[in-house]
């Protein structure tokens, strides 16, 4: 194609931008608080061509990564596309060479073993090492301070997974990173890999297992003594990708599945918990095991969040879900899952890194409010999130702060606070309507103990880029250690 297709995946903050910036000291309205010292990097991808089909979607975007470094209350931005493989070949050719969103038979002979991973999911930083990350592919490594593309990482030639997700677990007690590769043997296997690196970043386990089918399996969990894997029925078929099909079609009628083992066991003791059919989750709020009982929080939906998977699979299009406890219990796993509904429909959840896999007092997470006014063009829906909601996980009160008309609110990072009594800090990215198909962005400070009062401080982005996906917060203490010299 010569140009972008007039869909829902290129429309609004789904709009091709294709801009590279670099920008110093950024106009700042309010004040930075001394804590928030660091570097907040973004997962903004946005297509290098316009596509080769008409059906492409948003997924299948290149991978592009912005940094906001703050130093002493003063921003600086960065925004660099990530250099993969996949990136040079289209460069190379000058157009787009990918077809259906992760079906390799439906390519461009150009791209004929191409790494066809976008990279272009989440931001991973551990080690000392900044990576971008997609589940289709393993991760690569980026140069912290000029956001230059290393190359693709494995782990010194340790890890056999040929995929790494983009959810990785770390935890923030051990400085151990916890992740998992699904299609870890190849296309459309029911293999997933799971591994552990140490906290120097070196890859000290990785066991394979099958999964009860090749699932779309976007996030795993940890708690202090166990990994859980959940399975949803959206799946992978072989010989329908060769056929030039949908590489996803969700299932309404089979079932999901649990797995949970000790993490630092076997994969040979995992224990199956068989779920209710048809629902899915893309993201984890948290986890944490209590006695024999474990407790997995989700953004649940009774079927696949994204329009085009339940279009492909002839699902209709009328999702309902919420914020979820899933419990199990490990002595009865006959008896199935506990389910409990702690919050209204929602995503991009996020708690406080210090809790990972740990009882918690209170989260954070996205929804749509439907008094917010009309929502903004972004995602796979064409639906941007106005509201950000904070959960009371001991009385279960839920607290809502609406960010008012013609905006979009991003993924929120939190920033901890020296005093033990605060939750600290959220910076999220802030999309703002100011004409047709026009947008300014900005990225808002606010205090997590009082986000009615909005941001003590508003960093304006030189360039309104496409909506974020995911975000990760990377505090100056840790950026010093970083291996990439500038």
């Amino acid at each position: 194609m010569s140009t972008f297709p007039d869909t829902v995946h290129f429309k609004g903050l789904n709009k091709p931008v294709r801009m590279e910036v670099s920008l110093h000291d950024l106009e700042i309205e309010g004040h930075i608080p001394a804590e928030v010292e660091g570097t907040f990097f973004r997962s903004v991808p946005d297509p290098l061509f316009p596509p080769m089909r008409q059906d492409d979607v948003i997924l299948s975007a290149d991978g592009m990564i912005a940094k906001l470094e703050i130093r002493d209350g003063r921003a600086s931005y960065l925004l660099r596309y990530v250099q993969n493989e996949r990136y040079k070949a289209q460069m190379a050719a000058g157009r787009s060479l990918f077809g259906i969103y992760r079906n390799p038979y439906t390519d461009d002979p150009l791209a004929a073993n191409v790494d066809r991973t976008t990279s272009n999911t989440s931001p991973v930083y551990h080690g000392g090492r900044l990576f971008m990350t997609k589940e289709d592919g393993r991760a690569w490594e980026i140069n912290p301070h000029t956001l230059e593309t290393i190359g693709k990482w494995d782990y010194h030639g340790k890890l056999r997974s040929q995929t790494m997700t983009a959810h990785v677990r770390p935890d923030p007690q051990t400085g151990e990173l916890f992740f998992f590769g699904y299609e870890a043997a190849g296309l459309c296997s029911p293999t997933i890999a799971y591994c552990r690196a140490n906290p120097e970043g070196e890859l000290v386990s990785e066991q394979w297992f099958d999964a009860p089918y090749c699932a779309f399996m976007h996030d795993f969990a940890i708690t202090e003594s166990h990994a859980i894997f959940p399975i949803f029925p959206t799946i992978a078929d072989l010989d329908r990708v060769k056929a030039g099909g949908p590489h996803w079609r969700h299932h309404m009628d089979r079932d999901s599945w649990i797995g949970i083992m000790p993490r630092y066991g076997s994969v040979q003791e995992m224990v199956w918990f068989k779920g209710p059919k048809g629902v899915h989750a893309y993201h984890v709020m948290n986890a944490y095991t209590e006695g024999h009982r474990v407790h997995l929080d989700m953004c649940l939906a009774d079927r696949n969040l994204i329009p085009f998977v339940l279009e492909d699979s002839g699902v209709p299009v009328e999702i309902d879900g919420g914020l979820t406890r899933w419990t199990m219990d490990l002595n009865k796993p006959q008896a199935g899952i506990e389910q409990q509904v702690l919050g209204p429909f929602g995503e991009m959840p996020r708690t406080r890194d210090i809790v990972q896999g740990r009882k918690y007092d209170y989260c954070w997470y996205l929804t749509i409010d439907p008094n917010g006014g009309k929502p903004l063009h972004a995602g796979p829906a064409g639906l941007a999130f106005n509201s950000l909601l904070t959960v009371d996980m001991n009385t279960g009160y839920i607290d809502p702060y609406n960010i008012g008309p013609g905006l979009a609110i991003g993924e929120p990072v939190h920033v901890p606070s020296s005093q033990p009594s605060s939750r600290g800090w959220l910076l999220a990215e802030i999309s703002r309507e100011i004409g047709e198909e026009r947008y300014e962005q900005e990225i808002w400070v606010l205090n997590a103990d009082d986000l009615k009062s909005g941001p003590v401080a508003r960093i304006k982005l030189p360039v309104a880029a496409r909506a974020q996906l995911h975000g990760l917060w990377v505090g100056a203490k840790a950026l010093a250690q970083a291996r990439a010299t500038r």
